[in-house]
């Protein structure tokens, strides 16, 4: 596992250093990505704070932020946006694998564990809207004195990971680079963070099969390999998808100006 650089978290990160298709790199505070918040010691807050860190995006469902609140840094301005992406709630999941019941030993047989690759297809299809407020964000943020995003859902690696793909992919990184910076957080969430997670999605009654554990804990390059060929067969690439929900080509060229910045 990679140690995290903010105290509390498991898989913070910032998207810097990253191949460009035309030549050079990503820059850093531009774009961010993280597990949830709540478990932000108060030195992880002092060094989230010192951060240029202006607006945090969460994709958890309500029912995830109920449980498990955001702890925001309170000495300086930070804006929160919530975006709640219902594919990828593995809380969610879980009492509906287990029918809300602690009683139940075996996943119901009327439901089938997705693969990962099949449900971040589902949220490319049901979630281009907040794929694409989160591209804004990118965008508005040039120029402020805090003006990097932080995308965020409970673990960091699907919701999160997909978001951070289009918005790489879109904004000319290289795809073998978007893939190892999404495979990334297999490493960073293993051993404690995976444990617990297992731990709590088995107190539902859950048999934590390998599909399941997979599903919980991983994030195999073929699962984003997957949903980037869906953007590619479907739109053309991820830019084309982003147009296909409204951004403009004059945002799209803001975007990529960002991260060659």
């Amino acid at each position: 596992m990679t140690a995290s650089p903010i105290e509390g978290l498991y898989n913070f990160r910032d998207t810097a250093g990253l191949p460009l298709r035309g030549g050079g790199v990503t820059p850093p505070g531009v774009l961010l990505r993280s597990d949830a918040l709540a478990s932000l010691t108060p030195k992880g807050l002092e060094a989230l704070a010192a951060t240029t860190v202006g607006v945090i995006v969460d994709l958890r469902t309500q029912a995830e932020r109920t449980v498990a609140p955001d702890r925001i840094p309170d000495s300086r301005p930070i804006t929160v946006v919530e975006l709640p992406i219902l594919q990828g709630a593995m809380a969610d999941m879980a009492m509906q694998l287990g029918n809300g019941s602690s009683s139940a030993k075996t996943p119901p047989a009327h439901f089938d564990v997705p693969t990962l690759g099949d449900l971040y297809t589902q949220m490319l299809a049901g979630s281009a809207d907040a794929f694409v407020q989160i591209a804004r964000l990118i965008v508005a943020e040039k120029g402020s004195s805090a003006s990097a995003v932080l995308v965020h859902c409970t673990a960091g690696k699907d919701r999160t990971g997909l978001a951070t793909a289009l918005m790489l992919d879109a904004g000319g990184v290289e795809r073998a680079a978007v893939i190892d910076d999404y495979a990334a957080s297999q490493n960073n969430l293993a051993g404690a963070w995976a444990d617990g997670m297992i731990h709590a999605v088995s107190s539902y009654g859950v048999e934590i099969t390998p599909a399941l554990r997979l599903l919980i804990t991983g994030t195999p390059p073929q699962a984003i390999e997957q949903a980037l060929a869906w953007v590619d067969d479907h739109h053309g690439d991820a830019a084309g998808y982003l147009r296909s929900a409204g951004f403009t080509a004059d945002e799209l060229s803001l975007l990529r100006a960002r991260f060659a910045a």
